[in-house]
């Protein structure tokens, strides 16, 4: 993903208002991140658990126009350490509560009639990183798997895009 500016994030939001947009959390670091290693820019609002946000390249092209969605964060049970979830975008599974459903709100007609969709996704945003063994899960890990970093690189950014277009779509 290319470098983004406060002003590009905020700009990006497709299913929240300006207004909420411009209220929200950013990263902190955002010139400190690993931006040749993310698929996408995801954070969790520390203000606010139940609140993430995720911002991506259209169709996971470079200088592509950027699409932002806020995703509520549902909270379930506490999870016992021996249960294990995976990330349905980057198949990383973890234990104790490291995989989390998040919804978004779907833009036009159907957000303003309240529909919504889900994904299961790490609840650090961190899936980029799992990916490229730059960040291990406690307690979970990567499945083994025969594909090439390339061929993982595509399935996420795959993934991401149908998710997006279900968000926008």
């Amino acid at each position: 993903m290319r470098p983004v500016t406060e002003h590009d994030i905020r700009a990006s939001f497709v299913n929240c208002s300006k207004g909420e947009a411009k209220r929200l959390d950013l990263p902190r670091d955002l010139a400190d991140l690993p931006w040749a290693d993310l698929d996408f820019l995801g954070w969790r609002d520390p203000g606010a658990p139940e609140r993430a946000y995720l911002v991506a390249e259209s169709d996971g092209e470079r200088d592509g126009p950027l699409v932002g969605i806020a995703l509520r964060v549902t909270s379930g049970a506490p999870r016992n350490f021996t249960t294990r979830s995976m990330c349905s975008l980057c198949l990383t599974t973890h234990t104790s509560g490291g995989v989390a459903l998040m919804t978004a709100r779907r833009t036009g007609e159907a957000g303003r009639q309240g529909n919504s969709v889900g994904q299961y996704l790490c609840i650090d945003l961190a899936c980029s990183l799992y990916t490229r063994g730059k960040r291990e899960a406690a307690g979970g890990g990567v499945i083994d798997e025969s594909l090439t970093l390339e061929e993982k690189i595509a399935r996420i950014r795959a993934k991401l895009d149908a998710f997006l277009a279900k968000v926008v779509g």
